[in-house]
């Protein structure tokens, strides 16, 4: 059972734990990030391998048509962003964005949700690090197992060092994630115009020129949808990164304007010049597609220095997941929805105990995934994979309740989202669609059969467990 903390008329237990009205501000942590720290937190957890590697699998799946599906599912992450905005300025203690589905549409939503998304990102972790042994391992001559905990007990010290030193380390790593991302942009646009390297033949011709823009048809740009959504989940760490700065709102602000739109630039910049230079048949899935520029424009070192700029992502990756896997699970204990024991802030103003439980299941299902790789660890990826949609839905239904609310109480938003109410109910018609074509598809259908699954036992366990310190978080707070 889990424990409850809060309720009224109880004593304090003697760890005398934040208040819930502290916590959901931050009240507890350390308030020692700066903008500059939150923007790059975000960018740190939607950048990670699968720029480098897994966009290869994109590109035969859809030929040309991919950078139309990342323009799609970057439209859609932008205005959940955006609705994250209009609710963070609206009320800038409310925490992460669960706080803010928990105001909107009640305490058992918000239980669902903030486990649903722990998990997710549980379950991430454990893929990154995964994902980082697979490079280290051979070049040290090791087993993956001990490098892939290793990586994750490295990143668990980073985060409990200190809130400010894991938001130097986060924005240093996205910087040069970043800085990889654009020279490649300019290296490889100046040898598609033949300033540098040998003659290449093709061009901008190549995106019609081997079967169309649309070689495999629209069906498969919308099929992309939910794996571009997965790589793109991350932007929304800013909402929980941003309650550990001076002034919430208008870092979570500054943020959602920047964020989502350079991640878009960078992902189909370069996605772009690759299309450009390589006829999209040739690129061969699960091969890094920029490393394949580079020896074709014959930059000496290029395999070292893409393997570099790839274990950089996935530790900066890897970082975002222990951080906010931590988060949101300090703010739900403050709210009765996890053990109590877990709010608990150490010396540094990290969430010590919510770091390690995170890291802890995280390495656990490290070890899941290399024992059972296809079995135990197939059915949490699948089981996981859809929920971030699930996430994203709660976050524009909140906001859509929320704003009605506000309208009836005679008050506009400061930061109103675009086009209301029409641009929230057709973000909440992509989503479904979305969904829909997982279900419609044979190979992601069955990530919405195990989701849903997934969902009704955390509402279930919702349901069953004791219901004190919750008050009325248990529906909707009135505006």
């Amino acid at each position: 059972m889990l424990n409850r903390v809060g309720q009224a008329g109880d004593a304090a237990p003697p760890s005398a734990e934040p208040t819930r009205a502290a916590v959901s501000s931050g009240g507890g942590l350390a308030h020692s990030l700066r903008s500059r720290h939150v923007s790059m937190i975000a960018i740190g957890g939607m950048i990670g391998a699968g720029l480098f590697v897994n966009t290869s699998v994109m590109i035969r799946g859809a030929g040309p048509l991919v950078l139309l599906s990342y323009l799609l599912a970057g439209l859609i992450v932008f205005m959940v962003m955006r609705m994250l905005g209009e609710m963070a300025i609206d009320c800038p203690d409310a925490g992460s964005f669960v706080g803010h589905v928990r105001r909107g549409l009640g305490g058992r939503a918000a239980f669902v949700t903030g486990w649903s998304y722990w998990l997710f990102w549980v379950v991430v972790t454990s893929v990154e690090a995964k994902a980082a042994a697979l490079i280290v391992a051979p070049m040290l001559g090791v087993a993956q197992l001990p490098v892939a905990l290793g990586l994750i007990g490295l990143m668990t010290g980073v985060n409990m060092f200190s809130v400010r030193g894991y938001g130097e380390f986060e924005f240093w790593f996205s910087l040069l994630k970043i800085s990889a991302i654009g020279l490649f942009t300019i290296v490889a646009g100046l040898a598609l115009f033949g300033v540098i390297g040998p003659p290449l033949h093709g061009g901008i011709a190549h995106l019609w020129d081997q079967g169309g823009f649309m070689p495999h048809g629209f069906s498969a740009s919308l099929a992309l949808l939910p794996a571009i959504l997965f790589t793109f989940a991350g932007a929304e760490i800013a909402t929980v990164a941003a309650a550990e700065t001076t002034d919430p709102a208008r870092n979570i602000v500054q943020a959602i304007r920047t964020v989502v739109i350079r991640v878009m630039l960078f992902y189909m910049g370069s996605l772009g010049v690759i299309l450009c230079l390589i006829p999209w048949n040739q690129v061969r899935p699960g091969h890094s597609p920029f490393l394949d520029v580079l020896h074709r424009i014959g930059i000496p070192g290029a395999e070292g220095a893409m393997t570099l700029v790839v274990l950089v992502a996935i530790a900066s990756c890897l970082n975002s997941t222990l951080y906010v896997t931590s988060r949101i699970l300090f703010e739900m204990a403050a709210h009765g929805d996890a053990p109590g024991r877990l709010v608990h802030v150490g010396p540094s103003g990290a969430p010590r105990r919510a770091i390690s439980f995170g890291a802890a299941v995280g390495a656990a299902l490290t070890v899941i995934a290399a024992t059972f790789p296809g079995e135990v660890f197939g059915f949490l990826l699948n089981a996981s994979g859809a929920i971030i949609l699930f996430d994203y839905l709660m976050v524009v239904f909140a906001q859509i309740a929320l704003r009605g609310r506000m309208r009836r109480a005679g008050r506009r938003p400061a930061f109103p989202m675009l086009l209301y109410p029409y641009l929230s109910w057709l973000t909440v018609g992509a989503i479904l669609l979305v969904m829909a074509t997982m279900m419609l598809t044979p190979d992601t259908r069955v990530q919405i059969e195990l989701g849903s699954v997934t969902l009704v036992l955390i509402l279930a366990l919702g349901m069953i467990v004791p219901r004190r310190g919750r008050g009325t978080d248990d529906r909707a707070a009135p505006e």
